[in-house]
């Protein structure tokens, strides 16, 4: 029981499907004890927990500033500790970038609640207990919609422009007990993406064009966010997982 006990905690937001959810499978394949969450969904993250070991499943909307704390505190009070936190939950709305009067305030509000400030409230909460871990690590997950003129619309894109950025001023402030980096997919085949009218035709440009030639997986992504915790002498990066979409 002991050496369970020593077993690392990762608590990856958003996490009942798609990126997140291979994420947390991966964390859980390599030993980490997993906490499962999202905002709704709860009998889809109920089953993902169950059928991991040692794994918590805890609903809690990181957008609001108590069900952060909460999630972070149920997390540390379960395993007695926290030792990774993967930034996943995320929305967007799709908007064409030239309707310029469909990106109201109100969508501005909604996007930046959940992707901005929902990412700085549950890193904020899980702070004090990544510090006492003795090495703990933040991978936020970002788009590379953050640094090119792409992206579902225009409010998401800058969201994920300011997780990028929150990325480089938190890795500068909180080392060195605390690495903070960032993932930068492009387009990758979730769920949401692949149910988007969008999806097919912007896949086919990505596989014409890209030099890798194909659309990205959620395996991808889990492949680069463990990379990133592993590699205890990078902080303050992100990493574009995008098949070279960047290099175009």
């Amino acid at each position: 029981m002991a050496a369970v006990d020593r077993a690392p905690v990762a608590l990856v937001t958003g996490s009942t499907s798609g990126i997140g959810e291979t994420v947390v499978r991966r964390l859980s394949a390599d030993g980490y004890r997993v906490v499962v969450n999202s905002r709704r969904g709860v009998e889809e993250g109920e089953k993902t927990a169950a059928s991991l070991p040692d794994a918590l499943y805890v609903r809690a909307d990181v957008s609001d500033e108590a069900e952060a704390r909460r999630l972070v505190d149920t997390a540390v009070e379960h395993y007695g500790r926290l030792d990774v936190l993967v930034n996943n939950a995320g929305r967007t709305r799709a908007i064409p970038h030239a309707d310029l009067a469909a990106a109201t305030p109100e969508v501005w509000r909604e996007i930046f609640d959940l992707n901005v400030i929902g990412t700085w409230q549950t890193t904020v909460a899980a702070m004090p207990h990544l510090s006492r871990s003795g090495g703990g690590a933040v991978v936020n997950v970002s788009s590379i919609a953050g640094s090119r003129p792409a992206g579902s619309s225009i409010p998401y894109a800058v969201s994920k422009a300011a997780i990028e950025h929150m990325t480089r001023l938190l890795a500068h402030t909180v080392g060195p007990e605390v690495r903070v980096n960032a993932v930068a997919p492009g387009l990758v085949e979730t769920p949401w993406t692949q149910n988007s009218e969008f999806f097919e035709p912007i896949a086919e440009h990505v596989r014409q064009t890209t030099p890798l030639r194909r659309t990205g997986r959620t395996e991808d992504v889990a492949d680069a966010v463990v990379g990133l915790i592993r590699s205890t002498y990078t902080t303050g990066q992100v990493l574009l997982v995008d098949g070279g979409a960047h290099l175009l």
